[in-house]
């Protein structure tokens, strides 16, 4: 289409190279790149899932696309970048000729304080209490993490769904949740994670008994996979609207991007069905 200008070494910057052992920069670009390409990562490996020419092409892209999609990858994708980025601009500026041992240690110490300020100012009030409240939801080491004070603080950040009635219900709910399902029902042993623990909390049918602890698994549960859509949802945008077709308005990009985006369900549904649909949406001069 000209839109890439090609030749050689112009298309290097960001692809999924492989990381040297030797060489930690580029274990930093590939974090950095994969983050980046996340979007076009999932939609390849969904490509290769349906068009795989064999088994086992099949197998490994639906184990890849799992573990992608999973909670512990995000975190440990931006956990390494940032950790990376440190070393890397260490690492750069040790292996300058002219760079003496005062200005690396000075730069050293400039680095870690301007990294902590970063911190602080991305994680702030909020985001703690959200991300220390879901940790104590967590299952793991027969509920080791699990704090009532603590879940309520995060609980306290949805207002909408969690009104002063269902706080006093919700305090009682715990209380009595955690002694249940960590000290009394065995079935709640050796759970390995939140995904675990709602599905034995249906299976035992103690989600009929304890509704808004359910909703607030459910709720942590959500926040990965919502974060996910939208960056999958932005990538197909990309697509949808180029610049052949720019000029789409809001109503036929949104018809154009729920059919790509959930093209699993999408494929199951017949041709004859989507002419009928569309027949019967309004009165037409022709009949398809």
């Amino acid at each position: 289409m000209g839109e890439l200008e090609t030749g050689r070494g112009l298309n290097q910057e960001l692809c999924l190279a492989r990381a040297a052992d030797t060489h930690w920069g580029s274990h930093y670009k590939s974090f950095k790149n994969f983050i980046s390409m996340f979007g076009s990562i999932i939609d390849v490996l969904d490509t290769i899932v349906v068009d795989a020419r064999t088994l086992e092409e099949r197998a490994k892209a639906k184990g890849y696309l799992s573990t992608c999609q999973t909670f512990e990858v995000a975190f440990m994708l931006h956990l390494m970048r940032d950790v990376l980025g440190i070393t890397n601009k260490l690492n750069t500026s040790s292996q300058k000729k002219e760079q003496d041992s005062a200005n690396a240690i000075l730069l050293v110490e400039v680095i870690i304080d301007w990294k902590v300020q970063e911190l602080n100012a991305r994680f702030n009030e909020v985001t703690t209490k959200l991300l220390v409240g879901v940790a104590c939801l967590n299952p793991v080491d027969s509920f080791s993490s699990f704090d009532i004070n603590k879940i309520l603080m995060m609980v306290e950040l949805y207002p909408d769904n969690f009104d002063e009635n269902i706080m006093v219900t919700l305090k009682n709910q715990l209380e009595t949740y955690i002694v249940d399902i960590r000290d009394v029902d065995e079935r709640f042993s050796n759970l390995q994670g939140l995904v675990d623990l709602s599905e034995t909390l249906v299976k035992t049918k103690k989600h009929l008994n304890y509704p808004f602890v359910f909703r607030l698994v459910k709720f942590a549960l959500l926040l990965p996979v919502v974060t996910g859509t939208v960056e999958r949802t932005f990538s197909a945008m990309k697509l949808i609207k180029s610049e052949l077709r720019n000029r789409m308005n809001d109503e036929f990009m949104s018809g154009c991007l729920v059919p790509y985006v959930e093209r699993k369900i999408f494929n199951v549904i017949s041709d004859e069905t989507i002419m009928n649909t569309f027949q019967d949406m309004k009165t037409r001069r022709g009949q398809l």
